[in-house]
């Protein structure tokens, strides 16, 4: 009589049968043709501990011994196959006597390693072959095996174990897939071990509300009644809610509203992973799917089978040329006994399961959108009541409204509602983590002072070593500790501030619960409630008048909080001081732009419209060409725009655009496409707007170009998109163009001889920006096409006069300072007329303030740097450097140095004069 191999694996316990499925991965990786005893016997000693272990320990074999020989008689197997062919004659006899074995001799339904050593040591054809693996097995005495063995084994983890109770092993031919490993074992149901049942899940609780979703489950519902072609395949871009509709299917299902056909259903969602996990073996996964798809359609109660990402079984399983799992839905599906739902995105669906025609014909596709903005937040209030359970916070209507209002805004990447979900979920997370961990600003502190400690112990260190200079060292201790003691004041006022708003707010929630357990016969202790409440309340928004440390709620200021962490805009430009921000922008820009009000106010105009929401929101923040003579502020208003608007010059993304002057470089900006070199890197455009978004993009001179470059633009300025060379969708909606050009510049001082003295004065009236562009608009046209001009705003800028120029010196001469101070603790100090100078020594002419910069940067900052690294080499300690003209020599500057008390004989006033030359135009 055959015994069936499934019934008879089926008596491994759990330790011996995961070793066989790991001797039949490792034959396939050695590339033997067939699973011989030896794989089995080589893994299942790879345990630490088991019945086979205690008795070769027991019998005092060498364990180095014994795997050296394993490993010997492994290389002496055949290999090179690509596949395996099925387990040897060996393994079924030796599964079969441990079987034999254990029911007669020892009473036990199940096969575990005690007995499976038994067998092939008094199995005569056997035991030479494990003999002839290993002569370490021939010390077990096979005789008094029987009575010896439950003492061995009594402590054993085998011992605890039941029988697999089955293993999916099917009797095959040689040559054929064995699937060995495949289908669902014996006694174990292939849809309880490959899916989950979703309708249960619905009626236990465990599935999120879903609202807005109505129309679509309803057309589901259409699709699922029909006789033929019952099969909807759920389309749409990732996030937009896909899986969200099948639960509210479920959902549906469990609550009985569903068509009476419909009613006694279950969805079940296959578990593609736990599918293809382990199956190594031809044809496994295929067995697999078989016994899923057989099980469903014998089912006495109807299935209907939900698959997630679809698209990962179109060519799982199968090889080049042998089909692929596809090929197993497609008749059950044709014939409408079986009922599938998919759900895949649009570029999966069109880059596997679109080329299969046949597949495609059986699946009715019903796409599933982004939701707008309303209707996002109706989802969102749905799920509130879930995560006030799971958080154990108080969710505000303001926060759900924040939480969709901002990440559409500033994450465009994703999909509403997934990324609003995700926000108000991580905001959640937060006020629970900050009624319990220490506020960031609280550890930040900490950490700082860890710091000093660590750095105070070196020097101290140092000191006592003698090995630096004990002055210097004694100056730098005294700043140390200067410090500590700074960071342990903050620290402990920090401390207080958290430990004073965690009791208020522990007393808030407690007045919160009271109040929601308050029976509504007790008006008069809910009134008392109420108003205590109120009082912590005040208390609270009194202590947080620096900023909370503790949130007692989700509200907007957590949501805008966690954007700001995702995105890098900081939080104020987001809620209370946007507004704010934007209002004054032409005052911030102005006090880094010198000379171009009349531009910034233009700018600012624009930009304040598209923050107020008035402007088409599919554009971009804004498009300008700023056209005007090299060096008067052009690219300084694309920094000053970019640290007032976006957080920081860190969010400038700048691209010369005369490096494009090839029809080919288009590319470049948009990334290769397949097929070219390049393909996959990304282009320096598109690459730099998808990762950084909210940015300030900077095209610097746009006229040199080549025309082909131009055109590129156009969809971004229309449309607030471009595609990149893998065929994504780059978002520029939430970034500000600034294109420049000196194109028209020439004609600005012709145009305007009268003005500009009276503008550098800032006493006249601003310029008419309509006639200045109407003047430089023919020279425009010349170099780019009406479409593209048509397509932007042109903003002029003046050539600099002297008035400015003073100005700017100051403007520069004050970072320097700045810089002197934060880097060495230098003072910089100047006259008025060393800026006259300046300015006296470089007109603007043509290229602007780029002398004036230069200036600075070439005669007086190498002169600085002189003066302190000579000090530096003296062992001087310098407190201050003051600039002036020299009275002698009026083309000279004068640099006297001040040091710190204690060093020696160097007194303030002591004046080095150093050359003012001019250094030489720019071409």
């Amino acid at each position: 009589m055959d015994i069936s191999r499934q019934a008879l694996f089926g008596r491994l316990t759990p330790t011996l049968f995961k070793a066989l499925e790991s001797a039949t991965a490792f034959c396939k990786l050695r590339g033997n043709p067939y699973v011989e005893l030896v794989h089995w016997l080589h893994q299942l000693l790879q345990a630490p501990d088991g019945d086979m272990q205690r008795m070769l320990r027991h019998a005092g074999a060498d364990r180095a011994l014994l795997e050296a020989d394993l490993t010997r008689a492994l290389a002496a197997l055949p290999a090179g196959a690509t596949s395996i062919n099925d387990f040897s004659f060996q393994i079924e006899t030796a599964v079969e006597r441990a079987w034999v074995y254990a029911t007669l001799a020892f009473g036990d339904g199940r096969v575990r390693g005690a007995y499976l050593l038994a067998a092939l040591l008094k199995t005569p054809e056997l035991r030479r072959t494990v003999l002839g693996v290993s002569r370490q097995f021939g010390k077990v005495q096979a005789d008094d095996l029987v009575a010896s063995l439950p003492a061995q084994v009594a402590q054993s983890p085998e011992a605890a174990e039941a029988a697999y109770d089955g293993s999916g092993l099917a009797p095959t031919a040689p040559g054929e897939a064995s699937g060995a490993m495949g289908g669902a074992p014996a006694g174990r149901s292939a849809l309880r071990q490959y899916c989950l049942d979703l309708t249960e899940a619905a009626r236990a609780g465990k599935l999120d509300p879903v609202i807005g979703r109505e129309q679509e489950i309803r057309t589901m519902t259409d699709i699922l009644l029909r006789r033929r072609q019952n099969n909807p395949l759920l389309t749409g871009d990732a996030g937009v809610g896909k899986t969200a509709v099948i639960e509210g299917f479920a959902r549906a299902i469990a609550a009985g509203q569903v068509p009476p056909s419909l009613e006694d259903v279950r969805l079940l969602s296959l578990d593609v992973g736990a599918l293809l996990a382990g199956a190594s073996m031809k044809g496994e996964f295929e067995a697999r799917l078989k016994a899923v798809l057989d099980e469903a359609d014998s089912s006495p109660r109807p299935v209907i089978l939900f698959i997630d990402e679809v698209h990962t079984l179109v060519g799982a399983g199968g090889q080049a040329g042998t089909g692929d799992a596809a090929n197993l839905l497609k008749p059950a599906l044709a014939r409408g006994a079986l009922r599938t739902i998919g759900a895949t995105t649009w570029t999966e669906y069109k880059r596997h399961i679109e080329k299969d025609p046949a597949l495609v014909r059986r699946f009715q596709v019903l796409q599933i959108i982004e939701p707008e903005e309303a209707m996002a937040m109706a989802m969102l209030r749905g799920l509130v009541a879930t995560f006030e359970t799971h958080h154990q916070v108080l969710v505000r209507d303001e926060a759900v409204r924040a939480a969709v209002r901002l990440s559409h805004r500033y994450i465009p990447s994703r999909q509403l509602p997934d990324k609003a979900i995700s926000l108000l979920d991580t905001a959640c997370a937060r006020v629970a983590l900050s009624l319990y961990a220490p506020p960031k600003e609280v550890e930040f502190l900490r950490q700082q002072l860890q710091a000093c400690d660590t750095e105070h112990a070196l020097l101290a260190k140092e000191a006592a070593l003698g090995a630096a200079p004990g002055k210097r060292l004694t100056l730098r201790m005294a700043d140390l500790n200067t410090r500590c003691e700074r960071i342990k004041a903050e620290l402990a006022l920090a401390d207080g501030r958290w430990k004073r708003e965690l009791g208020l707010a522990n007393d808030l929630l407690a007045c919160r619960r009271l109040l929601s357990q308050a029976p509504e016969q007790a008006p008069l202790a809910t009134d008392e409630a109420r108003c205590q409440l109120e009082a912590i309340e005040a208390e609270l928004s009194a202590a947080r008048a620096s900023g909370p440390l503790v949130h007692t709620e989700v509200n907007e200021a957590v949501v805008a909080e966690i954007v700001s962490d995702w995105t890098g805009i900081p939080v104020g430009r987001m809620v209370a001081d946007e507004l704010a921000t934007v209002m004054r922008l032409p005052q911030t820009l102005a006090a880094r732009v010198i000379g171009q009000d009349h531009a910034l106010a233009l700018l600012g105009e624009r930009i304040q419209t598209a923050r107020a929401q008035l402007a088409d929101p599919g554009k971009p923040v804004g498009v300008f060409l700023l056209v005007g003579p090299s060096g008067i502020g052009k690219t300084e208003t694309a920094l000053a725009l970019a640290d007032a608007l976006y957080g920081g010059e860190q969010n400038l993304i700048s691209i010369n655009l005369s490096e494009f002057q090839e029809a080919h470089t288009v590319s470049t900006l948009k990334g290769a496409p397949p097929g070219y070199v390049g393909y996959g890197d990304g282009g320096v455009l598109t690459e730099a707007v998808r990762r950084r978004p909210h940015s300030v993009v900077l095209l610097d001179e746009v006229e040199k170009a080549h025309p082909d470059v131009h055109e590129v633009f156009y969809q971004v300025f229309d449309k607030g998109c471009m595609e990149d060379g893998e065929g994504r969708h780059i978002d520029f909606r939430n970034t500000l163009l600034l294109l420049t050009s000196n194109v028209g510049s020439d004609l600005l001082p012709d145009l305007l001889p009268d003005l500009l003295p009276d503008l550098c004065e800032g006493d006249a009236s601003p310029p008419d920006l309509a006639a200045l562009c109407e003047a430089i608009m023919p020279e425009l046209r010349k170099r780019f096409p009406a479409a593209f001009l048509g397509r932007l705003v042109v903003v002029p800028y003046l050539p600099l006069a002297a008035g400015n120029l003073g100005r700017i010196a100051r403007l520069h001469l004050g970072r320097v300072a700045a810089r002197l101070q934060t880097q060495h603790g230098i003072a910089l100090k100047y006259a008025e007329a060393v800026v006259d100078l300046i300015v006296a020594r470089c007109p603007s002419g043509e290229t602007g303030a780029r002398r004036l910069t230069g200036f600075i940067e070439q005669v007086i900052q190498p002169q600085l740097a002189r003066l302190w690294l000579t000090a530096l080499s003296g062992k001087q300690d310098v407190a201050a450097i003051a600039i002036g003209r020299s009275g002698t020599e009026p083309g000279e500057l004068t640099y006297d140095i001040e040091y710190r008390s204690g060093q020696g004989d160097a007194e303030p006033g002591n004046a080095e004069a150093g050359p003012a030359l001019m250094p030489p135009a720019h071409p």
